[in-house]
């Protein structure tokens, strides 16, 4: 028996009959005439779980078009920015609302609002199967929600029995229920499928949050940044990578993260920082960044173990590097470099004065060497990190649902960069003991990241994987990271801005204009050049400073607008976000959210601007997409199994 025999066989068990494969035939070729669905992308969220939270429930502004093509002129602006906000927020709205009307007025609102909500359903489900739709209703009201959005062409007065309905779900009083349900599915049937671009964690205080919601969500794909690649070396029990998730989280005062959200003991960490930092100078530790950029005092212990977990971080990631020649950072280390005589520090060619010399557990002679408290300290960080299991859970979904890049339906998705030569070719580098560069460069990274996970603890593969991961936070060829060195060491100690430089890739200057650069790099990731786009997160537009996001030509799209609150001041805007749905893809800037409450309150939403990209030739179809193509490839085989039935073939196998 041949394998196309056998596979007929397999396939025959889920569609044992004549009629079950002819059936399945006619379904998935039903769908492939459904016109795409709409995808929508978000990069650089940074932790900022409620502005997150808004634009999911908003689509960028797609609730917002569906809302208007449903109402148009029927009903005043101020009645639709109600129904969308009740849409977004439906429990929080219905008590605003509820409190604001009497009950007389209330039964008339329900009445009209509940029509309305199901002639959006209506609109935002035209897309999918009636079984996806179907689905997607929850159990309680699957009946009554599919009787009001299913057109029912028996019926004479059509009206009058749909009223009839939506009159008996008010008198039994269940109009509350059925509206919040309503306006989940619109949430849930607006966009098909989520992209996520990168950097979900640092900063902000939610990316925990976020996570739990990207773990219920319907359907989801993530590109790795170089945020989220350290959380997970962290995960991984890489003690470099812990070191710098703490050394964040205190700077930007998010060490509830870690405590209350992930559950990780860091009391051991404050008892050696009290202990071994008392009476040091923390002049260069006492202050931390909150979500808006704006500085504040640290408390005494805070400022201790920023000072403590920083030296570690040093430590630990000098010891890293001297183990992987192959990662060439020679000079990011530099404790040893440090005259302590002289309070001086040699950083390149230069010799630099130190603002602060006070480290208590840094012995002179062997600098690198980790005291025997700090040992006791990492492996209890070491412990708590890879037992979480909320961690474990998340950064399990980081590797299910993610990848170093994405390409999806002709275009490609990275967080960072290419790595690029100064002519523009591709940069070679030698990770990993051979020579990689292009695609071939991130497909090692991540072969060797996705080990760090999921090899046997602390075999060789798994510690490689576990650096690999470090490295892509900050390497110099890290396509994750995207910059010459990361310059924590001289930004804390070293007055002069010239060793704070950290020199972007080639990369960024050439996708500024130049098509033919980014042509050849759609080329690499075998994509067609005259339609496909890459979309890029990682480095805020400055829309302030004149900047764009469309670039090359509009073969690339730079997505990452700054939505967290502390890039605000410096970009102009909240973030970019992008959709691509059947009739073209539009770019969205977003205004600066206040807060959840302000947007129920107040009805305001955070969309300021749409930027078309590009609109189709031709209505895109579910036949135009990957899945299009994996469906047609399901109908072919399926035609074969049906040919083999109505033949008596499949009786012979």
């Amino acid at each position: 028996m041949n394998e196309n025999e056998k596979y007929l066989r397999t396939l025959a068990r889920q569609f044992p009959t004549e009629q079950a494969a002819a059936t399945e035939i006619i379904n998935l070729q039903s769908i492939l005439s459904l016109p795409k669905g709409t995808e929508h992308f978000l990069t650089d969220i940074h932790g900022e779980v409620e502005q997150f939270q808004h634009v999911l429930k908003n689509g960028s502004g797609t609730v917002k078009r569906k809302v208007e093509a449903v109402i148009g002129q029927k009903k005043p602006g101020s009645y639709k920015r109600q129904l969308t906000t009740l849409i977004y927020y439906p429990k929080e709205k219905l008590e605003i609302i509820r409190a604001e009307m009497n009950p007389g007025q209330m039964d008339e609102w329900y009445m009209e609002t509940l029509q309305y909500l199901v002639d959006v359903v209506k609109r935002v489900s035209s897309k999918y199967t009636r079984s996806k739709v179907r689905r997607a209703i929850p159990e309680e009201y699957r009946y009554v929600i599919e009787e009001l959005i299913t057109e029912k062409e028996e019926i004479y007065d059509k009206e009058r029995y749909y009223k009839e309905i939506i009159r008996s779900i008010i008198d039994i009083g269940v109009a509350d229920s059925v509206i919040i349900t309503l306006c989940n599915l619109i949430q849930r049937m607006v966009v098909d499928h989520l992209h996520i671009v990168g950097d979900i964690y640092d900063r902000g205080p939610g990316p925990h949050l976020i996570m739990d919601t990207l773990c219920d969500y319907h359907s989801v794909d993530i590109v790795w940044g170089n945020h989220d690649v350290v959380w997970m070396g962290a995960a991984c029990g890489n003690a470099a990578c812990i070191a710098n998730v703490i050394r964040m989280s205190v700077r930007y005062g998010n060490l509830s993260v870690i405590e209350d959200g992930y559950g990780i003991n860091l009391i051991p960490l404050a008892a050696f920082a009290m202990k071994q930092y008392e009476g040091a100078d923390l002049s260069r530790f006492h202050l931390k960044e909150n979500n808006r950029g704006e500085f504040f005092d640290l408390s005494e212990v805070e400022s201790r173990m920023y000072k403590a977990i920083t030296m570690i971080q040093f430590k630990l990631e000098a010891q890293l590097i001297r183990r992987n020649p192959d990662f060439e950072m020679d000079d990011q280390i530099l404790l040893n470099q440090i005259d302590f005589s002289k309070k001086t520090v040699r950083c390149g060619d230069r010799e630099y004065a130190m603002l602060d010399c006070d480290f208590p557990t840094v012995n002179p002679a062997d600098p690198y060497a980790l005291t025997t408290e700090e040992e006791q300290v990492v492996s209890q960080l070491i412990y708590g990190f890879t037992n979480s299991e909320k961690l474990k859970k998340h950064v399990r979904l980081l590797y299910e649902k993610g990848a170093m890049y994405r390409v999806y339906n002709g275009n490609i998705m990275y967080h960072g960069c290419v790595p690029l030569k100064e002519d523009g070719s591709f940069a070679d580098s030698n990770v990993g003991g051979s020579t990689h560069r292009g695609k071939a460069l991130y497909d090692l990274l991540e072969e060797y990241a996705r080990k760090g996970f999921y090899a046997p603890f602390g075999s060789p593969e798994q510690i490689k994987g576990g650096d690999i991961l470090w490295y892509l936070w900050c390497g110099p060829k890290s396509p994750s990271y995207g910059r010459s060195k990361m310059t924590t060491f001289e930004r804390l100690f070293i007055e002069e801005e010239e060793t704070h430089k950290e020199t972007k890739d080639p990369y960024y200057r050439f996708i500024e204009n130049d098509e033919e650069v980014a042509g050849n790099i759609l080329k690499e990731f075998g994509l067609n050049p005259d339609s496909s786009h890459i979309i890029n997160g990682h480095v805020p537009v400055e829309t302030k400073k004149g900047q764009t996001p469309i670039r090359a030509g509009g073969k690339v799209l730079m997505i990452d607008g700054g939505f967290s609150k502390a890039y605000h001041a410096k970009t102009g805007i909240a973030g970019y976000t992008l959709a691509i749905d059947s009739h073209g893809m539009w770019l969205v800037e977003h205004e600066q959210f206040e807060s959840k409450e302000e947007a129920v309150r107040r009805e305001t939403d955070i969309v300021s601007d749409t930027l078309t990209v590009e609109n189709f030739p031709r209505r895109m179809y579910v036949e135009d997409t990957d899945n299009g193509k994996r469906l047609k490839e399901e109908i072919a085989d399926l035609k074969e199994l049906l040919a083999a039935y109505r033949s008596g073939e499949l009786e012979k196998l």
